[in-house]
């Protein structure tokens, strides 16, 4: 069944996959010397000179090796290693790390070591898989997200940084890593996955007990809403513990958060907002939850019984074709590719909705390198 969605949708799959390269070719020159996070005018920012700590900084390394893997053009693997050595400035500035670490390294200098067995780059990865270990409260059985005064809070985010702790605990023979991983994606999966399916953004966990306190609003529009990125991180999340552990239960919440994903995005005609429960107007979007949520699905496909493939699949399709045939740029005027991400639920901060977003690329393109049939999985 997979195989057969996979056929149907070839051209299409091929064609676009063509669109970004094409694109890519000639905006990788352009941005060599960047770590871009989002467009001005058009052009990449560049975050290694505005905030090397920023939590997005391994996308476009990452984003870099997606091409690179799928092209083989050498181009993609120089840009990559040129924003990996960037990324050096952040572990010399010990105080703005965070729990973020497995997005900045582990697509970063992890794929290049993966890839090409340098010592440099495993200790890159290996020194971020360090700092997110130690970040774990062995009383509240949680991965502490934030620095700060915030020593309870954990985000949904952080399902798709402990992939770093399955590596490390692999290329080191040392189960201590996914000893803390799985710890942690079991509390939350007990805090953070309502019985309706949604997730919480945000919440605050007993330091001594790991009991639930309360939860945050977050990025969404509200308490008890359903910020649509987090519950793509959600869906992407347990599925990736599912393929590193084998745990029924990852994949089973894996599903039950993406069947709550694929019922609102119908319901939406697969434009997602940034919340499935903000107010009718004004009409908000998030593409950049659409792509990640897409990723997650088509993983799903592969791991559940046949009969239940093309579900997940032929959704995450849908997700992909909406975004390529609305809110794409394959233009040079424009550096970006996938438009119209939103950072947060957020109508006093205009500037933070609907502009485009390094990982939106990232998701979007990591999505198409999947249904182009490329295995190496980068988390």
């Amino acid at each position: 069944m997979y195989n057969k969605i996979v056929s149907e949708n070839k051209e299409w799959i091929d064609g676009v996959w063509e669109k970004i390269d094409k694109k890519m070719k000639t905006v990788s020159e352009l941005s060599k010397d960047k770590i871009p996070y989002t467009t001005v005018n058009g052009v990449h920012n560049n975050m290694a000179k505005d905030d090397v700590s920023w939590w997005t900084n391994g996308f476009w390394s990452g984003f870099m090796w997606l091409l690179y893997v799928g092209t083989g053009d050498e181009r993609y693997r120089a840009v990559a290693e040129t924003a990996e050595n960037l990324l050096d400035a952040a572990l010399e500035d010990y105080d703005g790390l965070h729990h973020d670490v497995g997005f900045m390294w582990h697509i970063s200098a992890g794929v290049n070591y993966r890839l090409f067995g340098g010592k440099k780059s495993r200790l890159r990865a290996t020194y971020a898989a360090n700092i997110l270990a130690s970040r774990y409260n062995p009383d509240g059985r949680f991965i502490r997200s934030w620095n700060g005064d915030n020593r309870g809070w954990v985000i949904i985010d952080s399902m798709m940084n402990i992939p770093l702790l399955y590596w490390a605990s692999e290329e080191y023979d040392d189960n201590r890593f996914k000893a803390v991983a799985l710890s942690h994606a079991e509390t939350v999966m007990k805090n953070h996955v309502r019985a309706d399916a949604t997730v919480h953004h945000i919440v605050k966990l007993d330091e001594e007990t790991g009991e639930f306190v309360e939860a945050f609003g977050g990025q969404g529009c509200g308490l008890g809403s359903a910020w649509t990125r987090g519950q793509a991180w959600a869906v992407y999340g347990f599925i990736l513990s599912y393929i590193h552990t084998g745990r029924q239960e990852f994949l089973d919440t894996a599903k039950r958060v993406a069947n709550m994903f694929i019922a609102n995005a119908s319901a939406n005609d697969w434009v997602i907002p940034i919340d499935f429960r903000q107010p009718e107007e004004p009409r908000l979007i998030d593409t950049t939850a659409a792509a990640i949520a897409a990723c997650g699905m088509i993983e799903i496909a592969k791991s559940v019984g046949e009969n239940e493939k093309k579900l997940y699949l032929k959704s995450a399709i849908r997700l992909l074709k909406t975004l390529d045939e609305r809110f794409c740029d394959y233009g040079l005027e424009e550096q970006s590719i996938l438009q119209m991400g939103s950072e947060a639920y957020r109508l006093e901060q205009p500037e933070k909705i609907h502009i485009p977003i390094i990982y939106g690329d990232y998701f979007f393109t990591e999505a198409i390198y999947k249904l182009k049939g490329f295995d190496m999985l980068f988390w």
